[in-house]
């Protein structure tokens, strides 16, 4: 004998639950632009009784999906400056700002989603920036002491780990051809110099 429970299963289902097994493939094989578009169409289907402005498949909509389409532009339109100015927005820490960044950049590469760039796209945006900051006004400059700091490690990283002062002996064969690292510090401070 069928519970009740049995009796009502199909009366408790409820939205993507409710359609045939074909209807839920179909809905499934466009990802999320299913929801996004041709939801008069959906309720049509269905036979709905119900108005037009439930397009969420027997969902309640809430918070800014529930405002009308121009509140939506509206909000939109302006980014995080709206979160800003009401106060919701959170503010990150510089700790939680470059945690977030090393996140985002690995989980795009596990997920397969980050671009891979050519060596001429990687110049081409690296040139970009540079200009683009300097343009705005928001490039760092570098005081002399901080030139010479990056050279210096610049200089250890490009001659793996030895710079001034390490095992490394600059009057031995070995190659040079990144410059050393007073050379490094020396090309940036010329280069502030040169604005």
């Amino acid at each position: 004998m069928a519970s009740d429970r049995d009796k009502n299963s199909d009366e408790s289902k409820r939205g993507f639950a409710s359609m045939d097994k074909d209807k839920q493939r179909e809905i499934a094989s466009k990802g999320g632009h299913a929801s996004h578009g041709g939801h008069e169409s959906q309720d049509k289907d269905r036979g709905s009784d119900r108005g037009s402005d439930d397009r969420g498949g027997g969902t309640s909509k809430r918070g800014f999906a529930s405002m009308d389409e121009d509140k939506q532009r509206e909000i939109a339109s302006k980014g995080g400056h709206a979160a800003h100015e009401k106060g919701t927005a959170h503010e990150f820490t510089s700790e939680e700002a470059r945690e977030a960044g090393r996140k985002g950049g690995h989980a795009a590469h596990e997920k397969g989603t980050a671009h891979e760039f050519t060596s001429e796209e990687a110049r081409e945006a690296g040139r970009k920036g540079g200009h683009a900051a300097h343009e705005k006004g928001t490039a760092h400059e570098f005081t002399s002491e901080e030139a010479r700091e990056a050279g210096r490690k610049g200089g250890e990283s490009s001659h793996g780990g030895h710079g001034r002062g390490g095992s490394h002996d600059e009057s031995s064969s070995s190659s040079t051809r990144g410059g050393t690292s007073e050379q490094h510090a020396k090309a940036g401070s010329q280069s502030h110099k040169n604005r």
